[in-house]
């Protein structure tokens, strides 16, 4: 079953006294792209968690926010540490400014605390080694989550293409059928409009049947019938299939479209040419519906 790119999944847990949230959301994308959002005394894990949403994901724009919060923050007890480096950086620059505008006042304590990151939130220490054992399993679950929102979006996206896969089988079915039609009319325009230009005289069957051949020829549509209908057949495999099918749906959309194409230009027929337009309007909007398959 296809699944949608678009999801959101979230999880927590209390682990060792910290209270873990991990979100995660997806959106569409050509290609994977995942992003990691989390504490700095986390950083060295970056790479496994990358890897464990790939594994679980195979296309789209992932974003992964982890958050910790200290049995002490939920009490109102963070702590903080002062931004040495950067206030050692605002105070030479006061002094710069008091010297070059000749001021008189005195660079006080409560003016450097009250400048903007002087003081900095404490980073809790990790067990980096126990921290992946407690969050592998809180993302797991906020990876599940989403993977089942994308499953339902999945659904739903399944049953519109569906219908619409169905609309085109009905189309094809009608311009395969008025194919031969076609030719036979253009037999018979083709003898009435000699017979009216030589007055009534009697024409040259086998002339007039070797130039209807010609025509024939050009206008038969037979191999775009067969190769659309074997794209069709590959789209309901890939749609029923459990793979992740978003890129080989879109290749083989562009494929359909190129055949029905040719199929109008070689058809030289308003019913023909009106089915065309149906079935290029139906491929159209399964594309709009490929872009969000994963």
């Amino acid at each position: 079953m296809i699944r949608s790119m678009t999801g959101y999944g979230r999880a927590e847990a209390l682990l060792d006294g910290r209270k873990w949230t991990i979100e995660i959301k997806s959106l569409n994308h050509r290609y994977t792209e995942i992003f990691v959002r989390m504490p700095a005394a986390l950083l060295a894990l970056e790479g496994e968690v990358k890897r464990k949403v790939g594994e679980r994901l195979t296309r789209g724009r992932v974003e992964v926010v982890i958050r910790i919060e200290s049995e002490a923050a939920q009490e109102g007890e963070m702590r903080f540490d002062l931004n040495l480096p950067l206030l050692r950086h605002y105070h030479s620059l006061l002094l710069q400014l008091k010297e070059t505008l000749n001021l008189k006042d005195d660079i006080s304590l409560g003016m450097l605390a009250g400048l903007k990151d002087a003081f900095i939130a404490k980073e809790a220490e990790v067990d980096l080694d126990g921290a992946w054992k407690g969050m592998e399993a809180v993302l797991e679950e906020a990876l599940s989550a989403l993977t089942e929102m994308r499953k339902k979006e999945g659904e739903i996206i399944f049953r519109d293409m569906l219908m619409r896969v169905d609309l085109i089988k009905k189309g094809l079915d009608i311009i395969e059928g008025r194919a031969p039609k076609v030719v036979e009319e253009y037999h018979k325009k083709l003898a009435e409009r000699v017979k009216e230009l030589t007055g009534g005289v009697e024409i040259d069957a086998a002339r007039l049947s070797q130039e209807v051949a010609i025509m024939a020829d050009r206008m038969d549509i037979t191999e775009e019938v067969v190769r659309f209908r074997s794209h069709l057949n590959q789209l309901d495999e890939m749609l029923a299939g459990e793979e992740a099918a978003g890129r080989k749906i879109d290749f083989l959309y562009q494929e359909m479209n190129r055949e029905v194409n040719t199929m109008g230009s070689k058809g030289n027929d308003a019913e023909i040419s009106c089915r065309v337009v149906e079935i290029k309007s139906e491929l159209s909007r399964m594309r709009e519906q490929v872009q969000n398959i994963e």
